[in-house]
């Protein structure tokens, strides 16, 4: 199989896992948090294979194929606005090498998503919604599971590059 014909198969494979995680988000009933994660995942692969331009085409197919193929086009939102794209904005923020400055500028990118995210379930979803906790608390344990999702990003890109970026040959 020659080296186009590769591309294009590892590509399409993983724009497929991506649909079909965010397909199984919008039905199951718990864990969609997890889905949304999964999801998100492919996107490096492409990046580290073919680079960043690949990888804005696969985030970019990923949300259009998605939102032909999900029903519940609103539970599409956290992949458009972050999960979707997290794997290019880590790209970028991880190429100063600076570790302070990279999470400086991942929490600032975070925090401006969940602000937007905020407004688009406000306005469009749950107009009189009402939190229990005080918004300081919530903004912190949406900080701490962005923190252990970053994290878990970054092993998994390590372990597609130890253990599987060398069996596909690509």
């Amino acid at each position: 199989m020659n080296k186009h014909a590769k591309r294009l198969s590892l590509s399409g494979v993983l724009l497929a896992l991506t649909v079909l995680c965010l397909f199984i988000e919008s039905i199951a009933p718990t864990n969609r948090l997890a889905f949304y994660a999964l999801s998100s995942f492919f996107v490096s692969v492409v990046i580290m294979e073919f680079g960043l331009t690949a990888g804005w085409t696969f985030y970019i197919a990923s949300c259009l194929l998605s939102l032909i193929i999900v029903q519940d086009k609103m539970n599409l939102i956290p992949y458009v606005l972050f999960f979707g794209n997290y794997g290019i904005i880590k790209f970028y923020i991880e190429k100063r090498n600076k570790l302070w400055l990279e999470y400086i500028l991942k929490f600032v990118y975070f925090n401006i998503v969940l602000f937007f995210l905020y407004i688009s379930v406000k306005t469009f979803i749950l107009p009189e919604v009402s939190v229990k906790f005080p918004w300081w608390i919530l903004i912190v344990f949406a900080e701490a599971a962005f923190l252990i999702y970053d994290y878990v990003y970054s092993l998994v890109i390590q372990y597609y590059c130890s253990k599987i970026k060398n069996v596909l040959k690509i």
